[in-house]
């Protein structure tokens, strides 16, 4: 499905990515883990065609993405989440979803695949009239999941969904990546949280400097105590059995809602 081959990027004289290969098989669930600076948001970049490598290969159902445009990278099915979100503050939730939807293969369908989004995040459809920069951290990553599930893709690549909410919508953010992925969609996750990633993807690449230092099953990395204590640092010493929750306690007076109609 995605192939990427000895993938270079670089920023001026700045090597961004060094030879990094990864692959993600239809219906997988691939995560991709490192340190702020490892490369991981410059490799999806790359594939959504945002950036042009300096070297190497992006493969998608066995033909070259190199040159395509990133709007025909998106019709051939791979859609990004890009992190920070990037909504339309001054537009209402539904029309940042219906512009997900420009496609013309997406655009007949606009209407159902509006309300199976709302079928997923059942908050957007008490909001949908609503302002976009109104909207909580949270409701607005569902946005912009929902503006990327508009584009009908089969495969979801995802930049920090989890960064800058509240530990109670991260739990939720991950619960719908599950459920989409057991509904065969293909997931690309990048995510900072370590923990998280690995808990709910199959496979895993450990990304640093750039480069990828390890790759596996994700749940075996996870239990692995070199990956724990360079990635999960104090909340992982070697020996302690069970995992502690992937889900950090909230900073206090921290709250947002998980997404449920209320």
């Amino acid at each position: 499905m995605l192939e990427v081959r000895d993938l270079e990027v670089a920023y001026g004289g700045l090597v961004a990515l060094g030879a990094v290969s990864i692959e993600v098989h239809a219906g997988g669930f691939v995560a991709l883990v490192g340190a702020n600076g490892a490369g991981k948001s410059t490799l999806l970049r790359s594939i959504a065609g945002l950036l042009r490598p300096a070297a190497g290969s992006v493969g998608w159902d066995g033909q070259e993405l190199g040159g395509t445009p990133p709007h025909a990278i998106v019709a051939r099915g791979l859609a990004l989440v890009p992190e920070g979100r990037r909504l339309f503050g001054h537009m209402t939730v539904e029309e940042n979803l219906e512009l997900g939807a420009y496609l013309p293969a997406a655009r007949p369908a606009t209407s159902q695949t509006i309300e199976q989004v709302y079928a997923i995040f059942p908050r957007l459809g008490e909001r949908r009239r609503q302002l976009a920069h109104s909207l909580s951290g949270g409701e607005q990553q569902m946005v912009a999941i929902g503006r990327a599930l508009m584009t009908r893709p089969r495969l979801l690549m995802l930049d920090e969904p989890s960064l800058g909410l509240a530990p109670q919508m991260v739990e939720l953010i991950f619960q719908v990546l599950g459920e989409l992925h057991r509904g065969g969609l293909s997931v690309l996750l990048v995510e900072q949280n370590v923990q998280a990633a690995l808990t709910v993807a199959e496979h895993a690449y450990l990304l640093e400097g750039g480069r990828i230092v390890g790759q596996g099953e994700a749940r075996v990395l996870l239990d692995d105590p070199a990956v724990r204590r360079a990635y999960l640092g104090p909340l992982a010493p070697a020996g302690q059995g069970t995992a502690p929750s992937p889900w950090p306690s909230p900073p206090e007076g921290e709250r947002e809602s998980r997404g449920e109609p209320s």
